[in-house]
């Protein structure tokens, strides 16, 4: 038997398109067999393999993310890398943070602040979505994780974050530059925790929610309508059970605190996915500008038909193209033998554009989702399995909700979209428009002549 050829060019080169047509030169199998970075792998595909995949006994994460993945985007001894026992316990810490409702509410009650800020200082300018939106995601997360930023702190920390999603699955520049983000900010949040466990006094677990009004109005002292400065807690001071306190005292399953280091790269795996919605983001206003009818209907309900929106803008745009993990031992899926040690591909992309799964797999419609939520083996772009307990982002419900409430203030937004390229190319990973979505607000007088009349047109 010839041995198989390393697909690791090819997926390089085609991208998202990679597994997919390794799939259709196979006859669409569920199972095919292939070589990734040296190493034997197996991919799988549909509701089964996906079952399959979140089983612990079949499929592992210890060993399986690549070290230029580690280095970039999840940082050496994240959460994402553990099993058992000791992945349970350190998992219990995010599920604690990231999926109780009054959480999500004070995350996303700071998501909408920031963004009414940045809403003002847009009008009369061209401004470049995803930046925006980052920016203001990146200042939400941190007021909310009590992670006191300056300025020109929270413009960097957006920039890294930006740059380790960028970069970690692509050799070259954009892949050193996220190299040396991570190791910037978990340098300086190792610094952060190993205060907190001092006892120093950080602004968001020392300011009294009561002083929160006075840091809202930071007066003549502020950097601007995102300020959030070494004086000023931001618009919310995150109380007594912050994400930065919760990290930097949590003990992992040997009853031992992390090391700093580590607790760094846990906070980063809060701040940096937060950030990362800045994807789905500019992807909801590609959405909106090719089909002007979703503005109409998010704009009549910014509710349920949001929502569905939201899981319409994760299946339809890419963002993970597979996922990967080790078989510790022999199994079978579907009468083929995966052996110990091999490599196991979940097809996310392929899965969310299957006819088989999805009618009209490549048109946007959001009435998919329109009055039910998907099954956990259905809408796949942070998981499957059991948030709780398995490897499924526990912080999915929070990017639900920001989008939905993203997309529906987009909707509500007057702009321009001036000629640009909007094209989303599919061999780059990860992808979005090429131009960011650059977008033309009006001045101010205009935004008040089109809300009259927008007014006047509805008691007409």
């Amino acid at each position: 038997m010839l041995p198989m050829i390393d697909s690791t060019l090819p997926l390089l080169t085609q991208g998202y398109a990679w597994l997919p047509d390794l799939r259709r030169r196979h006859g669409g199998d569920t199972v095919v067999r292939t070589r990734l970075g040296g190493r034997a792998a197996v991919a799988l595909h549909g509701r089964e393999a996906v079952e399959f995949f979140y089983d612990g006994r079949h499929v592992i994460r210890h060993g399986a993310l690549p070290t230029p993945v580690l280095d970039t985007l999840f940082g050496r001894g994240a959460v994402h890398t553990l099993d058992g026992g000791v992945h349970r316990v350190r998992k219990d810490m995010f599920v604690s943070l990231l999926m109780a409702d009054q959480g999500i509410e004070a995350l996303l009650s700071r998501v909408r602040e920031y963004w009414s800020q940045a809403v003002e200082s847009w009008a009369g300018r061209e401004v470049v979505l995803f930046d925006e939106t980052a920016g203001v995601l990146a200042r939400a997360v941190c007021d909310w994780t009590g992670l006191p930023v300056s300025e020109a702190q929270a413009r960097e920390l957006t920039a890294d974050c930006v740059a380790m999603v960028d970069g970690f699955a692509t050799p070259g520049p954009r892949h050193w530059r996220a190299r040396g983000a991570r190791r910037r900010q978990e340098g300086r949040l190792a610094r952060t925790v190993e205060e907190v466990r001092r006892g120093v006094a950080h602004l968001g677990l020392a300011v009294p929610r009561g002083d929160s009004a006075g840091a809202r109005s930071a007066g003549p002292h502020s950097a601007g309508p995102h300020s959030a400065g070494p004086h000023s807690a931001g618009p919310h001071s995150a109380g007594a059970r912050s994400a930065l306190k919760t990290v930097s005292r949590h003990r992992d399953a040997d009853g031992r605190l992390l090391d700093a280091r580590t607790a760094a790269v846990e906070l980063l795996n809060v701040i940096r996915p937060t950030v990362a919605i800045a994807w789905f983001a500019v992807f909801a206003a590609h959405a909106l500008h090719r089909d002007p009818a979703q503005r109409i209907a998010l704009r009549s309900d910014p509710g349920p038909y949001a929502r569905a929106f939201a899981h319409e803008v994760r299946r339809f745009y890419p963002f993970v193209p597979f996922l990967s993990g080790l078989v510790p031992q022999d199994v079978e899926f579907r009468g083929e033998t995966i052996r110990q040690g091999s490599l196991v591909l979940l097809d996310v992309y392929g899965h969310h554009h299957d006819p088989a799964l999805w009618p009209d797999p490549y048109r946007f419609d959001p009435q998919r989702f329109l009055g039910r939520e998907p099954a956990l083996g259905d809408l796949i772009p942070q998981g499957g399995g059991d948030a709780r307990t398995g490897h499924r982002c526990p912080g999915e419900d929070i990017a639900v909700q920001v989008l939905a409430e993203l997309a529906a203030a987009l909707a509500g937004l007057d702009f321009d979209v001036p000629e640009q390229d909007l094209t989303i190319p599919i061999h780059r990973i990860p992808t979005r428009p090429r131009s960011g979505f650059v977008a033309s607000f009006p001045g101010r007088a205009d935004v008040g002549a089109a809300a009259g009349a927008r007014e006047a047109a509805g008691r007409g």
